[in-house]
This record gives C-alpha cells, structure tokens and sequence, in this order.
C-alpha cells in the first residue's frame, strides 16, 4: 500500500497589483517557506491577515503549498 510523507510546507500570499496597459490584472507574491506542518487553515488565514496588515497592496489570494513524498 502506498503512503504520502508531507515533507515541506509553504504559504504564498498573492496581493492585487492593479492594470497592466491592457487593463489586465497583474499580482504579485509572497513566499513564506518552512511552515508548520501542522498549520491549521485558519492560523495560516490569520497570519495571511496580519501580514496584509503591513502592506499597502490588497490580498488577493492565500495558498498552502505542500511537498510530499509517495513511499511504497
């Protein structure tokens, strides 16, 4: 039987950086890397937050990146 490691976790916030001179939107992100592997939606929501607090952009997007391994 087949068993998925989680080896690495990220959070990427994706921030509304307005109009390119087409009128089409253009974002910008933000890696944070070597997050909790037992980060809960809600506490990466909350620190998502509290970043987007600092800055001047609007957050757009919030996305978990994880890497696992596929072991036999």
């Amino acid at each position: 039987m087949a068993e998925v490691l989680l080896k690495n976790a990220s959070l990427r916030l994706v921030f509304d950086n307005g109009l390119d001179d087409k009128g089409k939107p253009v974002f910008k992100t933000k890696t944070f890397n070597n997050i909790r592997l037992s980060a809960t939606p809600e506490s990466l929501l909350q620190a998502a937050n509290a970043i987007d607090s600092l800055t001047q952009k609007e957050l757009f997007n919030v996305e978990r990146n994880d890497q696992s391994d596929v072991k036999a």
